[in-house]
């Protein structure tokens, strides 16, 4: 892999994990945010330091020999050793080679005290940056905080450890096994060796401390045993930390492992999968928040509506005015009749139209929108880790006011009326006919008996034994009225299919507030978990 590529690498883990953090937001643990917000901080830090320089640090406990190793390979007594523990109480830099000015990198390291090692002597270690610190396990905490903020920004970690001190729980657990990702820029070293009585006895802690190592989850090393007193092993150490340096990438190497295993911990926080909405808790919303909103006190009214229109148009001509004197049932509910749609802002509602005359909410129904609106949290979040589940139970937690408000507008904002049916047109007219068919008859009788009171001859029509005007006035009336029953009985079943209709736009309306109110800031949450998770993965890969 080229440079350029392990650094298209390195920079998109790095974006990945950052938008990661920015989409996870407070659902993610805080400690781990922000320890994860550091890194991506140091990363770019660390990459904006140009070279090749390759930082190794050598990092043991007290008493390991670290020091004296550390000026064995220097090949100056370049570190203070003495007597008195612990010895080393600042980290020391020792710079092979000419190249890159390492002076801003040895900044960001916050090393002050740093010996170049003569350009002659540089070989295979050319551009590295061997650093000597201060004992991890001091008993002065000032020592100890350096050792780790140094360690936090080496390149390669070597860990020397000794016979006595190498199953030492801190190594292990505090330094070794968190670095599960970081094989390829350690190495491990048993120094001291000169302090066992024989080779087998060396081997045998070798492969202790392998095995430990490999316990631990760090990777599986082959232990290099040295002696820096006795000169021994040194050029198998050289070696070692010249081959990590001569690939001129443990850099991105080190900071690809701290991404890996940080967005690796960080996907604890999410779930492995990602949640989706419930349909039928769904269903179970939109039922509930119709019933809160009043919808079957409306469609009540639509039925007995369309039945005081339908008796207007067909009911018997000489009994309407009796209907006309019923009052508009859609109209007491302060609800419009139009059918067509009419657009009404949150500001018309409160203050020109004000809200509508539909009864508020039962206790009963105002528990079930409680109960629905849990219902579609508890399922969305279902599987999710607490913060997440419990911000997709805030989402689904709409205001009072801002839900009622939403409600009572999308009741208002629909049409109620449709266009009357062509038969009551019809009927009306039929009715029209039979009523002055009716009223000819009545008046054809009353001249009849103007002229019998008048004793002036008179001849009456008939058809069979019946007077023509009797049939017409007593035909028009009975056919009238029966023809009002049979329209009656038709303006039910219309009755019954408008209320049908109209409980379809009031669904569907009622269904945008509880999408736009509910579900909608449900799936954004459930969208940054799954934005968070899939950033993670592809930083963790």
């Amino acid at each position: 892999m080229s440079r350029g590529t392990r650094q298209q690498t390195l920079l998109w883990r790095t974006e990945q994990l950052d938008d990661a953090l920015e989409a996870g937001g407070q659902e993610l643990d805080p400690a781990r945010a922000e320890a994860a917000g550091a890194l991506v901080e140091k990363v770019r830090e660390r990459w904006a330091l140009k070279g090749g320089r390759t930082v190794v640090a050598l990092a043991g406990a007290t008493g390991s020999g670290k020091s004296t190793l550390f000026n064995a390979l220097v090949g100056e007594d370049v570190s203070v050793i003495g007597a008195r523990r612990p010895t080393t109480s600042r980290a020391t830099a020792a710079i092979w080679g000419g190249g890159d000015d390492p002076s801003e990198l040895l900044s960001w390291l916050g090393i002050e005290a740093r010996h170049h090692v003569g350009s002659g002597d540089a070989g295979s270690l050319d551009g590295l940056i061997l650093v000597d610190l201060p004992d991890f396990d001091s008993t002065e905490v000032s020592h100890r905080v350096e050792a780790d903020r140094i360690l936090e920004r080496s390149d390669v970690f070597v860990w020397v450890t000794d016979p006595q001190k190498y199953a030492d729980a801190r190594l292990h657990n505090e330094y070794l096994a968190p670095l599960q990702d970081h094989e390829t820029v350690m190495l491990v070293v048993l120094n001291q060796v000169d302090r066992v009585p024989d080779e087998d006895g060396v081997q045998q802690i070798k492969d202790d401390l392998a095995r430990l190592v490999s316990a631990d989850g760090a990777g599986d090393f082959e232990v290099i045993g040295t002696s820096a007193r006795q000169r021994q092993g040194l050029d198998d150490l050289r070696a070692a930390i010249g081959e990590v340096v001569a690939r001129r990438n443990a850099a991105e190497q080190r900071l690809v492992g701290d991404l890996k295993g940080t967005a690796r911990h960080l996907l604890e926080d999410v779930a492995d999968a990602d949640p989706a909405l419930d349909r039928d808790a769904d269903r179970a919303l939109v039922a509930a928040l119709k019933q809160a909103a009043g919808v079957p006190v409306v469609l009540d009214a639509v039925q007995r509506d369309y039945l005081r229109q339908a008796g207007n148009h067909v009911g018997w001509l000489f009994t309407r005015w009796v209907s006309a004197l019923r009052p508009d049932p859609l109209r007491r509910l302060r609800l419009g009749g139009s059918g067509d749609r009419a657009v009404i802002t949150d500001a018309d509602v409160r203050t020109a139209l004000g809200r509508s005359s539909l009864p508020p909410p039962s206790p009963a129904a105002r528990s079930a929108v409680d109960l629905a609106t849990r219902q579609v949290g508890e399922a969305a979040g279902a599987g999710l880790p607490p913060r997440w589940a419990d911000a997709v139970a805030a989402a689904a937690t709409p205001q009072d006011a801002a839900l009622a408000d939403a409600l009572d507008q999308a009741v208002m904002s629909t049409p109620l009326r449709a266009r009357n049916p062509l038969w009551w047109q019809a009927v009306n007219l039929l009715q029209w006919l039979l009523a002055l068919v009716a009223i000819g008859g009545l008046l054809w009788l009353v001249v009849l008996a103007a002229l019998g009171f008048l004793q002036m001859p008179q001849e009456v029509p008939t058809w069979g034994p019946l007077p023509i005007p009797v049939l017409m006035l007593a035909g028009g009336l009975l056919v009238g009225i029966l023809l009002a029953l049979v329209s009656r009985a038709l303006a039910r079943v219309g009755a019954r299919r408008r209320r049908r209709a109209i409980e379809e736009r009031l669904g569907a309306a009622v269904a945008d507030v509880a999408h736009a109110h509910l579900s909608t800031p449900v799936s954004a949450v459930l969208e940054r978990h799954r934005q968070t998770r899939q950033q993670l993965q592809a930083a963790a890969r």
